[in-house]
């Protein structure tokens, strides 16, 4: 199913982008270095298109992702109920894409336990470039799988690891003592 339009919305790491259909998201854009950055970003990946007003299950994601990017509870950090549209998304890419929605805010998994989860123990560089490749980020969270040599991995959004440690710094997330930053 086609994109119908996409929007830009602000978080606490800058301007998102969020592209739709009529059932579910396309894509969903973690900042660039500024606002026209990301419209420009937005604009080459959908250039039949123009910014539109989000629908209102559109408007519920926004409201969820920017939560997810403050990291003030009781607001829902947990984003697994958007709709996801995988349409021309490679079969071995959704099914990382599904188990990495599910790992839970502030927590963490490497590459290689991704892999062994899927039941493929040796395919934690095809992990790595299914997860560079992601378009939905933050509701794919791969901001949370980890190079188990590294400790961070990579990170292919704007600001590389220092947007993922700060994604995880606002979620919380330990790993290795009492907390990742300490």
């Amino acid at each position: 199913m086609s994109t119908l339009a996409y929007a830009l919305f602000p978080t606490p790491l800058g301007f998102c982008g969020i592209a739709w259909n009529d059932r579910a998201l396309t894509c969903v854009q973690l900042p660039e270095v500024d606002e026209a950055a990301t419209r420009q970003r937005m604009a080459r990946r959908f250039p039949e298109l123009t910014e539109g007003q989000p629908l209102p299950f559109v408007q519920q994601a926004i409201a969820a992702i920017t939560a997810l990017l403050e990291g003030h509870p009781p607001e829902p950090r947990d984003l697994t109920h958007l709709p996801l549209d995988m349409e021309g998304v490679p079969p071995f890419h959704q099914r990382v894409y599904e188990l990495t929605r599910r790992i839970p805010p502030g927590e963490t998994l490497t590459y290689g336990d991704v892999a062994q989860r899927l039941g493929e123990p040796g395919a934690a560089r095809a992990v790595g470039q299914a997860l560079g490749a992601n378009p939905f980020a933050p509701v794919v969270p791969c901001h949370r799988v980890l190079g188990a040599q590294t400790g961070t991995g990579g990170f292919s959004a704007h600001g590389g690891l220092q947007t993922k440690l700060k994604m995880l710094e606002i979620e919380g997330a330990r790993f290795g003592g009492p907390g990742l930053f300490e």
